[in-house]
């Protein structure tokens, strides 16, 4: 069985998105509990509780869309939670492009940076799950 979908003479990848997209995911995701501390700062400050709970939450999300976006069984389900996931997390990168305004140079093309990439990364979940079985 292979998690890749094939062409008709069974041999190429048609799409590695779902692939790629699950690996990011699943990277991002252990980087929540390896270097919480990060995570942490861009944590909007209006949330209630503790920034910790919504670090790890996030990550605990992250790895389970990643799963879900591994399978082809679950495929469909893992790019509309993925969608949901990217949407969840965008008041993060708008708490970090605001904490970094004063920032470097560098600091704030990489902040400003992430927040129209969220548009690409949703259109991507859309077309997995466009063109993922509806098995």
């Amino acid at each position: 069985m292979s998690i890749f979908k094939k062409t008709s003479d069974d041999s190429t990848p048609v799409s590695r998105a779902p692939v790629v997209t699950s690996c990011f995911l699943g990277a991002m995701g252990v980087l929540h509990f390896v270097k919480p501390e990060h995570f942490d700062r861009i944590v909007p400050r209006a949330l209630p509780g503790s920034a910790r709970f919504y670090t790890y939450a996030s990550g605990v999300a992250e790895l389970g869309v990643a799963g879900l976006l591994a399978l082809p069984k679950t495929r469909r389900a893992g790019a509309l939670a993925a969608i949901a996931l990217y949407t969840a997390v965008f008041p993060a990168n708008v708490q970090m492009a605001l904490d970094w305004r004063h920032k470097s140079a560098f600091k704030r093309v990489v902040a400003f940076g992430r927040l129209p990439l969220q548009l690409p990364m949703i259109h991507r979940a859309w077309r997995i799950y466009k063109t993922s079985s509806r098995r």
